[in-house]
């Protein structure tokens, strides 16, 4: 993580040449922890810059893996991830489509990055995400509107381990322009309290999934 847990500073990475931009950073890192719910900042390959306690208390029991942790990718914790359906619910079509989505802008626009380029190898070693990737994106663009991949604004299932927390939260993009001049955005999980009278249960936590779980995007037929 970007962090020690207990409240203390997170510190920010990777570290921006420039003094003024460091200090700016060590500044933010004070700010970022203040905030109530999970936050965290990101550059354009989506490496964690900074994240606040309340992000890893979010994602705290996800078990460790060698690429995909959500303090070091978020981009690759939603997309490879074992446990990340259970955190974000309705995973495939509220979280991965759309960053699948995100992915390919970002690959327009920085296509030689070395970053991104090893993403999107691994998309390709799972043939269910590939064919999501290069065949089910554009149809489900067009079927749900453009509007649907903004991050800002969305509310998305959410599956918190305190339940004091509802089941959804709604992503706010906050991003200053010292930020994004330094190509990093910001992004907040603004969760909602549960309801005290809970009309319904709430949802089962899904297994954890294996190789090859996209299902929103069927593989082309042979």
């Amino acid at each position: 993580m970007a962090h020690q847990a207990g409240g203390q500073r997170p510190q920010p990475r990777p570290v921006p040449e420039s003094p003024e931009a460091r200090a700016y950073l060590q500044d933010y890192a004070a700010l970022l922890e203040a905030a109530p719910y999970p936050s965290l900042v990101f550059d354009h390959r989506w490496d964690v810059v900074l994240a606040n306690t309340a992000f890893e208390a979010l994602f705290g029991r996800v078990a460790p893996h060698p690429t995909a942790m959500p303090g070091d990718n978020f981009l690759r914790f939603v997309l490879f991830h074992p446990d990340a359906s259970t955190v974000l619910g309705d995973h495939e079509s509220s979280w991965c489509l759309p960053m699948l989505a995100h992915f390919s802008a970002a690959l327009e626009r920085h296509g030689h990055d070395h970053g991104l380029q090893a993403i999107r190898r691994d998309i390709a070693q799972d043939p269910i995400m590939d064919a999501a990737y290069r065949h089910g994106l554009p149809h489900w663009i067009r079927a749900v509107g453009r509007h649907a991949l903004e991050h800002d604004g969305a509310v998305r299932p959410l599956l918190h381990p305190d339940p004091r927390w509802g089941a959804d939260c709604r992503l706010v993009g906050e991003t200053p322009r010292t930020l994004q001049d330094m190509g990093y955005a910001r992004l907040t999980l603004v969760l909602r309290e549960a309801r005290p009278q809970a009309p319904a249960p709430r949802p089962a936590r899904p297994a954890r999934r294996a190789a090859g779980h996209l299902r929103v995007v069927p593989a082309p037929q042979g």
